[in-house]
C-alpha cells in the first residue's frame, strides 16, 4: 500500500506568541539523496529514515525506523547543509494541525509552516491563518532537500 503525504506549506508573515505552550519537536536531517528524497532525521529521542517520491501537493512517503548508532552513521555520508530546526505543532480548525518550522544555524531567518490533509480536495479548499505568509507549495526551493544542497540564496527575490 503507498502512502501519500499531502501537505501545503507556507512562508510565516507573524510567529505565534507563546510558542511553549505548544508541542515542540527538535530535529536534526540530512540528505543521502535529493531525488529522489533520501533522508534521515532525528525527531527529539527518535530516529526515522525517509523516502520521498516525485512531487509538490502530493507524494510518496515511506518512514522507517533507525537507531541512534545507525543515524550517526548515516549523517556522515550526507551532502550539502545538515538541517537543525525546531517544530511547533499548532493546533487548527477540524482537527488540522500547523507545523511550524523555526530553522537553526546558518538557516536562522527561515521560518516554514506546513498543513497536512487527508485529501487533495481538502488541501484546495484549505484558508490559511493570518499568520501564515505566502503559499509556497508549488515552489520546489522551499523543500527542505533543496535547501540542504542550495541554502537560502538561490530562493531570496
Amino acid at each position: 500500500m503507498e502512502n501519500i503525504e499531502i501537505e501545503r506549506k507556507f512562508l510565516v508573515k507573524e510567529i505565534p506568541s507563546n510558542l511553549d505552550k505548544y508541542e515542540r519537536i527538535d530535529m536534526t536531517q540530512g540528505y543521502l539523496n535529493t531525488n529522489p528524497v533520501v533522508r534521515i532525521r532525528k525527531e527529539n529521542d527518535d530516529y526515522v529514515l525517509t523516502y520521498k517520491g516525485s512531487g509538490l501537493l502530493s507524494r510518496s512517503e515511506y518512514n522507517l525506523p533507525l537507531n541512534e548508532e545507525s543515524f550517526n552513521h548515516l549523517l556522515k555520508k550526507c551532502d550539502g547543509i545538515i538541517i537543525s530546526k525546531s517544530r511547533y505543532k499548532i493546533p487548527l480548525e477540524n482537527g488540522l494541525v500547523a507545523e511550524l518550522d523555526v530553522f537553526k544555524g546558518n538557516l536562522h531567518s527561515l521560518f516554514l509552516v506546513e498543513v497536512e490533509f487527508k485529501s487533495v480536495e481538502d488541501a484546495n479548499a484549505f484558508i490559511p491563518p493570518v499568520w501564515f505568509g505566502a503559499d509556497v507549495t508549488t515552489d520546489s526551493r522551499y523543500h527542505n532537500s533543496y535547501i540542504s544542497k542550495y541554502g537560502l540564496l538561490k530562493w531570496r527575490y
